[in-house]
C-alpha cells in the first residue's frame, strides 16, 4: 500500500498546491476587487496602499496565483507563509491565545500549508517542472552538439 501511495505523492502534492493557491488568490481578489463577497465579506475593497491589509491582499493574489500555477512555487510560498505568520502574530494573536478564539485559523493554516510547499516544491502539474524539463532538454541537446576535440 505504501508503494502505491508513494507513487501518487507528486500528484496529490500538485493538487494540494493548486487548491491552496486558488483559495489564497481568492482572498486577495476579494480584498482588492470586491468580488466573492469583498473585503471581510462586506462587498467592499481595501483602500490602495493601506498597511497591512492592502499589501497582504497583493501578496495573497500574486502569491496565490504563482502557487496555483506552480511557477516559482518555493519563493512564492515562502513570502506567502511569512505574510500569514505576520497576520497571525500581529493581527490575530493579540486578541487571544488560541486560533479558535482569535479568528486566526485561516492565517495559521495558510502559513503552515505554504511552509510545507517551501520544502516540498510544486509537485506534479506545476510550471516549475515543465520549465525545468525544457531547460534540461536544451542543455542535453547543446551537449550533444559539441564535438570532442581530438588531441
Amino acid at each position: 500500500m505504501s508503494g502505491r501511495l508513494d507513487s501518487a505523492q507528486p500528484y496529490a502534492l500538485g493538487l494540494f498546491r493548486i487548491v491552496v493557491g486558488l483559495l489564497f488568490a481568492c482572498h486577495g481578489a476579494a480584498s482588492l476587487f470586491g468580488v466573492l463577497g469583498g473585503a471581510s465579506g462586506s462587498g467592499g475593497t481595501i483602500d490602495a496602499g493601506t498597511w497591512p491589509g492592502w499589501y497582504a491582499a497583493v501578496i495573497q493574489l500574486v502569491g496565490g496565483v504563482l502557487v496555483l500555477l506552480g511557477l516559482g512555487t518555493r519563493a512564492a510560498a515562502l513570502v506567502s507563509s511569512g505574510s500569514m505568520a505576520y497576520a497571525y502574530f500581529n493581527v490575530h494573536q493579540p486578541g487571544a491565545l488560541w486560533p479558535m478564539e482569535n479568528g486566526g485559523e485561516a492565517s495559521a493554516m495558510f502559513c503552515w500549508a505554504f511552509l510545507l510547499l517551501v520544502f516540498t516544491g510544486s509537485g506534479a502539474f506545476g510550471l516549475d517542472r515543465l520549465l525545468a524539463r525544457r531547460t534540461s532538454e536544451r542543455e542535453e541537446t547543446a551537449a550533444e552538439r559539441q564535438t570532442p576535440v581530438a588531441a
